[in-house]
């Protein structure tokens, strides 16, 4: 009773200061976005631009100072605090948190489903923050255009043109402008390790369709936005101008090239091609480092420096994935089912924790070099200290080949596989609820495999209570439900736990109506024999990791400033000031570019050699196990010895299979008893909808639903 009171002191205290986070962290954004809003504005460029001009008369950052200073650093500022939010919730009790703060979350209302077509599944925080998005477009670009068409006769007789044409150019401009809006927020949802879509409670595998909505629409902006100027080039006779590369103004060159890129890689994105040419796709979508390049050069680092956050951030998150997938991982073995699928476990240190529902990235090398494919993560940080499991399922011409190379009469002694992650939510509070329903259509049972592991951990290890638990499965086979069979661990399950668990199974057989007479293909377990470089895997950063990232952001940031500073100093300002000449626009980004890159590759790179060293000794350690032979003879005598005390008998009697009929969703989640029952759905977009507008449908008060897909 004493260490309950004393962590629920802990957990207020930790809650106090994520509450001051979160405040001072809008208080930033609020600030930001006001810059935002006055920009277009007359009030900013007769009033404030002035005084920036005038108190940029600076040797060291020039205009460049105050526009990071408005719309850069605030946003990595939030950033930092996202690294400190994060790290104190990984911190909390997960059994007081959960237990205390039943029914008193006050973001429930607002993390509420909603269907809107074509959106899909959407929460209120969600809507609110696409609303206020759409606003902003709109603000923008009906601003700019009476900025701009307010003075545009004066503006036609500077520039020698007729009133027309230059209203042409002016909305020309105006698209560019507000496509830059959508430039800027486009890397924040592929950020893998973001520290800002947590503050909002989201995570990147959930966040990537904002990516492809704001990929469309700054694409199409974009492309209206060179078609005009191609447009008003012609009929004021100035094609000339397609071929201008100025030195101290806008170049046209490298827009026109940035955006022939970016149709390439646009071209790409559209399902019909992505679905059945996911090779192309994927090598074409690294074009973004062109694309980026050109639009720096296009616009000069002055204008860039608005939507240089978010690229900033992604390019550390990109980075570091590199770094740890330049490493061989120790696969250890694979569990071979019948329908199809496998399960691959590899070793870890015991540091390496995660939460449910996480997904790591995988890349085989003798299948292709390039490409990478994200899975879930099935195993249980807690319960699995020495392994991490992934299962795979055939869907794909990738996911073929390996199981092909794994399921052979005679496998392979070894496989080269390199990983990037896990990566997951923060944290996951399962013990609020009375109740949770898991409900999933095929391969999308793999997230639920971590979660019940998680409540099979805190029943049999940490004896508390744990919600009961319904899985309402869809397969469309009978050799499907071999699937179940990895809720259990190859390894590391206490003997007895599932009688702990409240659990019951409901797994519904879509295309035969009666069961298949036999098994046909038991489980088959693979072991594997990796080489003594294969080590394995380890957290990039450290237990500390966001407090790292925190540091790499903060430190790189400064370098970045640092060199900026010195190329001003001594490059910059005497060209500009003291000769005729002006420091070309285009050599500036360039330098920027450079800086950016060094910047980033100093801070991330010493703090990934100060982890690995840290690491070294325990990765050392479970390298000369396996050279000796004692790891794997030790998992098999461990996994002989689990295989005699594992409930699979129980387990079974857990399901009830229906065959040749799929669920009536609506009549089992009516039927949940429970003053909260947390409702999670995974599979098919038709299953989650189903699910979804049922739980927004207000039928039943106490349901609190959570949709959780990977596929985009």
């Amino acid at each position: 009773m004493e260490v309950y009171k004393k962590s629920l002191f802990c957990d207020g205290k930790i809650r106090m200061v994520q509450g001051a986070i979160l405040a001072l962290a809008l208080t930033v954004f609020l600030g930001n976005l006001m810059m935002w809003v006055i920009m277009p504005t007359f009030t900013y460029y007769q009033k404030w631009v002035p005084v920036l001009v005038a108190s940029t008369n600076s040797t060291f950052f020039d205009i460049q100072g105050p526009i990071m200073m408005n719309f850069t650093l605030p946003i990595l500022f939030i950033a930092v605090l996202g690294c400190f939010y994060v790290h104190l919730e990984k911190k909390k009790s997960d059994i007081v948190t959960s237990s205390s703060c039943c029914n008193k979350d006050w973001l429930k209302i607002l993390k509420k489903p909603k269907i809107i077509k074509p959106l899909g599944i959407v929460t209120w925080i969600e809507l609110f923050f696409l609303a206020m998005f759409i606003i902003l477009c709109v603000w923008y670009f009906s601003a700019f255009v009476y900025f701009h068409y307010s003075t545009i006769t004066t503006y036609a007789a500077t520039k020698g043109v007729e009133v027309w044409q230059a209203r042409i150019d002016r909305l020309a401009l105006v698209i560019g402008l507000t496509g830059n809006i959508c430039l800027t927020f486009l890397f924040y949802p592929v950020s893998r390790g973001s520290s800002i879509l947590p503050l909002l409670g989201l995570t990147s595998e959930g966040s990537i369709k904002y990516h492809i909505w704001l990929g469309h629409m700054a694409m199409t902006l974009f492309t209206i936005h060179g078609l005009l100027f191609i447009l008003f080039w012609t009929v004021s006779g100035r094609l000339h101008e397609m071929l201008r590369w100025d030195p101290h103004y806008i170049s046209n060159v490298p827009g026109e090239l940035g955006l022939l890129v970016g149709l390439i890689l646009w071209a790409t994105t559209f399902p019909a091609i992505r679905r059945r040419m996911f090779e192309l796709f994927f090598y074409t979508h690294y074009l973004y480092i062109l694309f980026m390049a050109f639009f720096l050069l296009h616009t000069g680092m002055f204008y860039a420096c608005i939507m240089l956050p978010g690229f900033f951030l992604f390019l550390i998150d990109r980075y570091l994935r590199f770094l740890q997938s330049k490493r061989k991982v120790r696969l250890i073995s694979a569990r071979v089912l019948a329908c199809e699928t496998v399960e691959l476990n590899f070793s870890k240190i015991s540091g390496l924790e995660y939460s449910p529902t996480s997904v790591m990235f995988l890349n085989v090398p003798t299948i292709s070099k390039l490409q990478w494919h994200p899975f879930t993560v099935t195993s249980n940080s807690n319960l699995e200290s020495d392994t991490i499991s992934v299962v795979i399922k055939c869907e794909g011409n990738w996911t073929k080949k390996l199981y092909d190379v794994i399921s052979l009469p005679s496998p392979v002694d070894r496989l080269d596989v390199s990983v990037e992650g896990p990566y997951g939510p923060a944290s996951t509070h399962f013990l609020r609820h009375d109740t949770l329903v898991l409900i999933s259509g095929g391969s999308g049972i793999t997230p639920f495999i971590s979660i019940i592991r998680e409540l099979i951990y805190m029943s049999s290890t940490l004896k508390c209570k744990t919600p009961k638990i319904l899985l309402v499965t869809v397969f469309r086979n009978t050799s499907q439900l071999s699937m179940l069979d990895l809720l259990l661990p190859l390894i590391g399950t206490p003997s007895g736990c599932s009688s702990d668990l409240d659990l019951h199974i409901e797994a519904y057989i879509t295309r035969e109506n009666e069961p298949a007479p036999e098994k046909t293909e038991p489980l088959r377990t693979i072991w594997f024999k990796p080489d003594h470089s294969d080590a394995p895997i380890t957290p990039i950063l450290g237990q500390n990791n966001w407090l790292w990232l925190a540091a790499i952001i903060s430190s790189s940031f400064a370098l970045y400033l640092l060199f900026v500073g010195l190329l001003y100093q001594y490059y910059v300002y005497p060209m500009d000031h003291g000769t005729n000449k002006v420091f070309p626009y285009h050599k500036r980004a360039l330098f920027n570019m450079l800086f950016i890159a060094a910047a980033i590759g100093i801070a991330a790179s010493a703090a990934f050699l100060w982890n690995k060293k840290r690491s070294a000794r325990e990765t050392k350690q479970i390298q000369d196990m396996a050279d000796s032979g004692k790891s794997i003879n030790s998992l098999l005598a461990y996994a002989d010895q689990e295989l005699e005390s594992l409930p699979q008998q129980s387990l079974h009697k857990s399901i009830k299979t229906h065959y040749g009929q799929r669920p009536d969703l609506k009549r089992i989640l009516q039927e949940v008893k429970g003053s909260s029952v947390g409702v999670r759905a995974s599979g098919p977009k038709t299953l989650r909808h189903d699910v979804a507008a049922i739980c927004s449908s207000g039928l039943v008060k106490n349901l609190q639903f959570e949709s959780i897909s990977f596929t985009w």
